[in-house]
């Protein structure tokens, strides 16, 4: 609750002062982070070859499982080429056993013309048969050598063009076969982007004509979360997330990873913190919009201060204001009012450490991390600064570690604001109206 202190109201110049007591309660440190709901998988199916869709055996929402088959692409054009490349092999392996006899034939003359060439070769040596004789022998006999040499290369080619051929009608059946699509997975069809009728062409890209979610009994929120707040994100943190669709309804999950793949738009970086969670009864469908809250460090049953309290800077001169820290022993280094680094503080009383998931706190006789100065107004209307140590925040409360200098308990009223004697100073209430 805000109080008004009014001091000195019939005296004009001096200022009136919002205040606002120390109380006792919870904090609890969250992130907040907007996030996208979707499948752990989610698979596009799509097509390798061009053609017209003839069927589809799947829509919006049908259950399919692995091998299912889900749509057909008119086959007519492909079984026609697989009839021409089978037709090709079989022609092929027509040239090859017309070779392979070219090449028997071949060595058959060779096997002539090599007996002749040495029944010559004897003649010549008796004198019976002429040197003209002998050289047409001998030329017979190289050319049918020649001839064995070519009718083998024939074969060669031949068996090459039959691999060919076979592999042509290998390509023509699988292409054939790809006008059966069927699902890679088990899942739901979330998406089915084509209908009967349609053509579709896979020149440059595949076209994707299902998209099959696997298991929407266990999904994730993709959340967006500042380049601030990953720090203090781990895995395992237990997260809580609401949806549009069930306002009332808070849902659970865990973190599983914070991914390192920044996202910059118009320069503020965020990183995707994946939430898993389980649908059991599949009320949240991919897609839908979460709000996630990530729970950072809680503290139950401690003194909090009204962050207003800790952004408050008093009217006065610069001079004043150090007067004044010196008066209470208060280090007058940093700017009035803002976090600095704390020696030894007297331990506060009451409440616990933090829970639920926190990361460790500094205990209470140990150095703080940060302090700050708040003001409080005595009885005769002076201003009186008392330096705390601070913990953790949810952003309109900080936690009360400790008491550095001067005193300060449960119940007292510190300044929030201030009106008059001077500039106004502290928050604005809401409308940009100050009190």
């Amino acid at each position: 609750m805000v109080l008004l202190v009014v001091l000195s109201f019939n005296r004009p110049g001096h200022p009136h002062y919002f205040t606002a007591k120390i109380e006792r309660g919870a904090i609890r440190d969250v992130v907040e982070a907007t996030g996208t709901i979707s499948a752990v998988v989610t698979v596009q199916v799509g097509s390798q070859v061009s053609g017209t869709i003839a069927k589809l055996n799947a829509d919006f929402n049908s259950l399919v499982h692995k091998g299912d088959l889900v749509a057909i692409i008119d086959p007519a054009l492909f079984r026609g080429a697989l009839l021409q490349a089978t037709a090709d092999l079989e022609n092929a392996k027509a040239n090859l056993v017309a070779a392979e006899a070219n090449l028997e034939k071949a060595r058959a003359g060779l096997v002539q013309t090599k007996a002749d060439y040495e029944r010559t070769v004897g003649l010549a040596r008796s004198g019976i048969a002429s040197p003209q004789q002998l050289d047409q022998a001998k030329a017979n006999h190289d050319s049918a050598s020649a001839t064995v040499g070519a009718a083998a290369a024939s074969v060669t080619q031949a068996r090459a063009q039959e691999s060919q051929k076979a592999a042509a009608v290998s390509v023509a059946q699988t292409n054939l076969n790809y006008t059966l699509i069927r699902s890679p997975i088990d899942g739901t069809v979330v998406a089915r982007n084509v209908d009967v009728g349609q053509t579709v062409a896979a020149s440059l890209q595949a076209p994707t004509i299902f998209t099959i979610a696997q298991d929407l009994t266990k999904m994730q929120v993709h959340a967006k979360t500042d380049e601030s707040d990953v720090g203090s994100i781990q895995p395992g943190r237990p997260v809580a997330f609401k949806v549009d669709a069930f306002p009332k309804e808070t849902f659970q999950g865990l973190v599983s990873q914070v991914r390192m793949n920044a996202t910059v738009v118009q320069n503020v970086v965020t990183y995707d913190t994946i939430v898993d969670f389980d649908n059991r009864d599949r009320k949240l469908f991919p897609g839908m919009t979460a709000y996630a809250t990530i729970p950072i460090a809680t503290v139950e049953n401690t003194l909090k201060i009204p962050n207003a309290a800790l952004r408050y800077k008093p009217p006065l001169t610069v001079e004043e204001v150090r007067g004044l820290y010196r008066k209470y022993d208060i280090d007058a280094g940093p700017a009035q009012g803002a976090p600095q680094a704390a020696p030894m503080a007297q331990e506060t009383t009451g409440g616990s450490r933090p829970s639920d998931g926190a990361s460790h706190r500094p205990s209470r006789m140990e150095p703080l991390g940060a302090t700050a100065v708040v003001w409080r107004v005595q009885s005769k209307g002076a201003l009186e600064p008392v330096q705390v140590g601070l913990g953790i925040t949810d952003h309109s409360f900080t936690e009360l570690t400790a008491i550095v200098r001067g005193q300060l308990q449960e119940g007292d009223e510190i300044i929030t604001g201030s009106v008059g004697g001077g500039t106004p100073s502290g928050p604005a209430l809401p409308g940009g109206v100050r009190r």
